[in-house]
């Protein structure tokens, strides 16, 4: 015998599901605002739908030479929110 989710239940979990490819879009959306400010490009990075009812943001590939530039941008922020908090 297998179980029958409630209409309850299952309009509770396509909310969560909604809120969730919401929070995706918004993730890789910010995350391309802030890679824009740097002056980069994930050409595959993209919201990927929801996974278990959690955002989920596909980065994809990029070159060897992006993905050191990425490096160096987060190792600058990290370096300077070290900084900012002594």
């Amino acid at each position: 015998m297998s179980y029958e989710p409630s209409y309850a239940e299952r309009i509770r979990y396509k909310r969560l599901q909604d809120a969730a490819y919401q929070a995706g879009l918004d993730a890789a959306t910010n995350l391309q605002a802030a890679l824009a400010l740097a002056g980069m490009v994930l050409p595959s990075l993209a919201n990927d739908g929801p996974v278990g009812a959690r955002g989920f943001v596909r980065l994809g590939g990029c070159s060897v030479a992006v993905a050191n530039q990425l490096a160096e941008v987060i190792a600058a922020g990290a370096h300077a929110l070290q900084e900012r908090s002594m």
